[in-house]
């Protein structure tokens, strides 16, 4: 587009509302005042000026404050649906999330489910909202610290007239000692920290400029936030799990390819004293025994080498640490910690068959509970198969026998069992304290033996690699925030024209403070003080 050619000779881009080099205004004011808009010191936006194409449209869009608003309010109000139920990283990890959010929270828990509710911050739609966020926090940023930052850095100290007449602060006065005047006022300036420059008998002085950039810092800590945030949905930066391990069992490390095991060698928990005077009244008030700590003695293992899919590997044990709460287990970046336990959890449950009739007992089967046998051959004939298992049996609304985990809670078994007297098979409906025989009466039942339980610990495994960008992100935002609200840009020009002493001030807040810093620097001067030329026309307005 054409460029703009101020009268000193200095080419302005198209859409300056000042020049850039001597300030005289290109554009007429909209306030009633006349005061010159000193938000972007009048600099050419790419945003108002290139509107023709696909990408210019573009970055006009996320350019405009306006839509930056509303990104941030449709994100406030999704992340606020993500907290009316938990999430599914919150809810027991053994249980299924449809039917856990239907039977805690009813139709809400169910419809919550289906619509996705329940993994909210790692979906599709809430990921294009952070990314649209961090689009429009760059593209506005740029569009305005750029020609801002060169309007700033190549101002001239000599402004032309009209620019210093329609600034906020404005006031002409004479003095018999013009030199003299000035460098009094230079030196109250120096003292209020003000960087004093000169040209050609025109007096520029400035202080607090690093402010303007506070919005801009914010700006660049923010992205970095949202960037730390979306990289936590990225595979090996973020890990977050529950590992549920039986006391003499191994399970892989969750996020670690498979490549780290911990085992479980033993659980311990130690209660408090219940004999122990220091404790005992607040034991007593407890009602029941109170964990005073526990712990799991975990063994840690790495594979040996990575091998392929179902290939045998050794493992080789790399560490031992007795993880007890806020002692965790830590390794390449992640740790292990001590949140949960689950005692004397049923493990293996043993049966036998029994005639009825003379009470004689026929062999033995010890069904683990977490991986039964369909078929349990009893020899001479006995036979038994599970035709159902129920790891924690409950009746739905069906009145349907179902399951709510597999975790095996409330065991029940529906037996089928052979024998050489019924060859043809009689069926039995078993669990804890319950024998029933759905078919009508049996000549065989199936007896109780024997429970084995285990002691189960329950650990976190976590690995934040984004934290870095998340602290970073906040203290440059903070940063930010401290430079942009407690320090103020502050100009104040000193001009001689047509035998008078012109002075005009301009700072981005706290025009009080700036008129008292001026009044102080003419003090001891004949100088008149400067009007706030919007004060003025308020009161005249009234």
């Amino acid at each position: 587009m054409d460029k703009v050619i101020c009268e000193c000779g200095h080419e302005n881009p198209y859409g300056t509302e000042m020049c850039g080099s001597c300030g005289k205004p290109l554009a007429e004011s909209d306030s009633k005042s006349g005061v010159l808009n000193m938000k972007y010191e009048g600099v050419a936006r790419r945003s108002q000026t290139y509107t023709t194409t696909f990408i210019d449209k573009i970055w006009m869009f996320f350019s405009s404050v306006k839509v930056g608003i509303w990104i941030i309010v449709l994100t406030l109000l999704a992340s606020s649906l993500g907290t009316i139920f938990p999430q599914q990283m919150y809810i027991p990890p053994s249980v299924n999330p449809a039917q856990h959010y239907a039977d805690e929270y009813g139709f809400a828990g169910q419809l919550y489910y289906q619509l996705g509710f329940h993994n909210l911050y790692g979906s599709w739609w809430y990921m294009l909202l952070i990314a649209s966020l961090g689009i429009s926090l760059i593209i506005a940023s740029l569009d305005r610290v750029v020609p801002l930052y060169r309007a700033l850095k190549y101002q001239r100290v000599t402004r032309h007239p009209n620019f210093l007449k329609r600034q906020r602060v404005f006031g002409m006065s004479k003095a018999d000692d013009v030199d003299g005047t000035l460098t009094i006022v230079k030196t109250k300036l120096k003292e209020k920290n003000y960087r004093v420059s000169e040209e050609n008998g025109q007096v520029v002085a400035e202080k607090g400029r690093f402010a303007r950039w506070g919005p801009y810092i914010n700006h660049v800590g923010l992205i970095i936030f949202l960037i730390g945030c979306m990289l936590r949905y990225f595979p090996g930066m973020y890990v977050d799990s529950h590992l549920w391990i039986r006391e003499g069992e191994m399970n892989v490390v969750p996020g670690t390819d498979s490549q780290y095991y911990v085992e479980n060698e033993r659980f311990l928990v130690e209660l408090y004293d219940e004999n122990d005077e220091r404790f005992s009244d607040a034991l007593k008030r407890a009602g029941s025994p109170v964990v005073k700590t526990y712990q799991t003695d975990a063994v840690l293992y790495k594979r040996a080498q990575a091998g392929t899919v179902g290939e045998e590997t050794d493992l080789l044990e790399i560490d031992r640490h007795k993880i007890r709460v806020n002692d965790p287990l830590k390794f390449e970046g992640m740790a292990l910690y001590q949140v949960d336990y689950k005692l004397h959890e049923l493990n293996v449950m043993s049966f036998t068959i029994e005639n009825k009739e003379t009470g004689e007992q026929f062999g033995r089967l010890d069904i683990d509970l977490f991986d039964p046998e369909p078929v349990y051959d009893l020899g001479e004939g006995y036979r038994i198969e599970i035709r159902q298992y129920f790891q924690d049996y409950y009746l739905n609304e069906d009145n349907v026998p179902s399951t709510r985990s597999k975790i095996p809670d409330n065991p029940v078994f529906i037996f089928e069992m052979f024998t050489p007297d019924t060859p043809e098979g009689e069926i039995s409906f078993v669990g804890i304290r319950q024998n029933l025989e759905p078919l009508g009466e049996n000549d065989y039942k199936m007896t109780f033996l024997d429970v084995e339980t285990k002691h189960v610990t329950a650990l976190t495994v976590r690995k934040d690699l984004t934290l870095p960008f998340l602290i970073a992100g906040g203290v440059i935002f903070m940063i930010g925030l401290i430079q942009g609200s407690y320090w103020a840009h502050r100009r104040i020009w000193i001009q001689q024209i047509n035998g008078e002493i012109w002075i005009a001030g301009h700072t981005n807040k706290n025009y009080l403070s700036l008129k008292k810093e001026i009044e102080y620097s003419i003090s001891d001067t004949q100088l008149e003080v400067p009007r706030d030329q919007v004060e003025d026309e308020e009161k005249k307005d009234i």
